[in-house]
């Protein structure tokens, strides 16, 4: 069958693609490596890892508790962060802006602070059958505790959410609307701005998993009228262990504090305590400053690429990855067209296990991911245990998804 033709992409990929390290590297003598899990974790610039060893070089000092140099310079530094990364989602103040260890914690401290706070026995939660753990666990872990009832918009066969049971589903009065902006497994890139309107209608909270959908679009917290959105510095050019959550101001400035302990009082007696102020109430202790520093420094690289140019390239090689893949007797691609699709192909071979699919790929010199992605109510929905993902992001190239399907190929000789 004739190959696709590639879409023409709005990057100088080659020209980005020097800039990560770790993509110059072989896997093993003669064989280069082809990375097609950015999904899970994306690789990092120089730019990144040059300002995380700047940091620790010259500046390493805990932050806003000393006046000495070091320490003023690791405050500026670790603000600087906070301040970027309410510009780059449009957070009306930094402080706004809540430093965690990645989207699974975000979630989780508004499940605990604002849920224990504000829910009660018989409320119930609509969620989504396309969330990510993430998104479910500390929600179940909420309603075992006070009694609440979850409730999931469905996912049609085409992959994409069903508006009109949401719909009745909102019927219910719920506290709560949670959902992710786009699917780890799917890539449906889920319409925000129709969920969020349609929750407040309703009376809800809404809170969005944004981990898939920051690093590769632009997200806006006031276009989308967000009451929470969460995501990790490691899937968007960061390093791990920080991560982001962005609150409206008067629910953040209502809520408890989520842990205990340095930075997040205002003064302590023995018997009682008084919380901090907004943004550091809910950063107990030293934080991770120099992921902090390396996350600023991510979001520098990303603005200067272009959040659009980001989307634009990532839209053209989902198109041409569906192509190639669909040339590939017995794959079935999971998810929506490339119209409603982020940079993400989750499929299965047929009587191959996605295990054995990933382990072939590996000796190709191909990263992908295989197993339910952390989401198995998902893949029951669909009747499969797992599934192999392929991945995609500003780096990836059309070469690489040609590299892809050959291995796809080299599965079937294996295999028969």
């Amino acid at each position: 069958m004739t190959a696709a033709v590639p879409a023409v992409s709005p990057l100088d990929v080659g020209r980005i693609r020097a800039d990560f390290p770790v993509l110059q590297r072989m896997t093993r003598p003669g064989v280069p490596l082809v990375y097609l899990d950015s999904t899970a974790t994306s690789q990092k610039p120089a730019a990144v890892i040059q300002a995380m060893e700047d940091f620790y070089r010259r500046s390493n000092a805990n932050i806003h508790r000393g006046i000495h140099t070091l320490a003023e310079e690791s405050t500026a530094a670790y603000e600087l962060a906070r301040e970027k990364t309410a510009r780059f989602i449009g957070a009306p103040a930094a402080r706004q802006i809540i430093f965690t260890r990645n989207t699974t914690e975000s979630i989780n401290l508004v499940a605990y602070a604002w849920g224990r706070a504000n829910l009660r026995s018989g409320d119930v939660i609509i969620l989504t059958e396309m969330e990510h753990h993430s998104n479910l666990v500390p929600w179940h872990m909420l309603a075992a505790e006070k009694a609440l009832r979850l409730e999931f918009i469905p996912v049609t066969e085409e992959g994409l959410l069903d508006l009109d049971e949401y719909r009745r589903l909102l019927e219910l009065g719920p506290k709560l609307v949670a959902f992710t902006h786009m699917s780890n497994v799917l890539g449906t890139i889920n319409p925000a701005e129709t969920i969020i309107r349609l929750a407040h209608e309703a009376g809800a909270v809404t809170l969005v998993d944004a981990a898939q959908s920051a690093p590769h679009f632009p997200v806006d917290v006031q276009t989308l009228d967000a009451d929470f959105l969460a995501f990790s510095a490691h899937k968007m050019c960061g390093p791990t262990g920080i991560g982001v959550l962005y609150g409206r101001r008067e629910l953040l400035e209502a809520m408890p504090p989520f842990l205990g302990g340095g930075d997040m009082i205002k003064r302590v007696h023995l018997r009682s305590f008084a919380p901090n102020d907004l943004p550091h109430k809910f950063e107990a202790g030293t934080p991770a400053i120099a992921e902090a520093i390396g996350l600023g420094a991510a979001l520098d690289y990303l603005s200067a690429v272009g959040m659009e140019a980001v989307a634009a390239h990532e839209h053209a090689l989902t198109t041409y990855a569906l192509d190639r893949l669909a040339e590939v007797p017995g794959v079935r691609v999971f998810g929506p067209s490339a119209e409603h699709k982020g940079g993400v192909a989750a499929f299965t071979f047929p009587g191959v296990h996605p295990h054995d699919v990933a382990q072939i790929l590996d000796e190709m010199g191909v990263a992908v991911r295989a197993g339910h992605h952390c989401a198995q109510p998902l893949h029951e929905k669909f009747g499969i245990p797992a599934t192999t993902r392929a991945s995609f992001y500003l780096y990836t190239t059309t070469d690489e998804i040609d590299r892809l399907v050959e291995g796809l190929y080299r599965v079937k000789e294996v295999f028969g």
